[in-house]
């Protein structure tokens, strides 16, 4: 599947996010970390705005339809479901959309964080809009 790269618009719906699981890592190494994982749920043309999570290391998971999926500067990529991604700490996520306006999509986002800026900011550890987004 081939689409045209879109540009974020407000008008949009956003997508629906709950909170699936949290744990907080305890093995050896890693401690200090804990391991969040939301549901997405992207109604037909629904758009996250362009974002970063901060310093979470994040995979995503396509569990149905399909994604239209952009990180900083590489070439968007149509993600169809079982397909998955990686984001790296301080990744700009410029675009996160449902690319069907009749079906739904959903994602499913493990995201480690440190607990620290969990704790302390809540959601927002795991997600910041772009200002001019907001």
């Amino acid at each position: 599947m081939t689409l045209q790269e879109p540009i974020y618009d407000s008008s949009k719906p956003m997508p629906a996010i709950d909170l699936v699981s949290q744990y907080e890592l305890k093995a050896p190494g890693i401690s200090g970390k804990t391991i969040v994982t939301v549901r997405i749920s992207y109604g037909p043309g629904a758009a996250t705005p362009p974002h970063r999570h901060g310093g979470c290391a994040v995979t995503g998971y396509v569990v149905s339809g399909t994604i239209l999926n952009k990180m900083n500067d590489e070439p968007m990529k149509v993600i169809e479901t079982g397909g998955a991604w990686y984001e790296a700490p301080g990744c700009h996520h410029r675009i996160s959309d449902n690319a069907s306006t009749t079906e739904d999509a959903v994602v499913l986002a493990s995201m480690v964080v440190d607990t620290d800026a969990l704790e302390k900011n809540g959601m927002g550890a795991l997600m910041q809009i772009d200002p001019e987004y907001l």
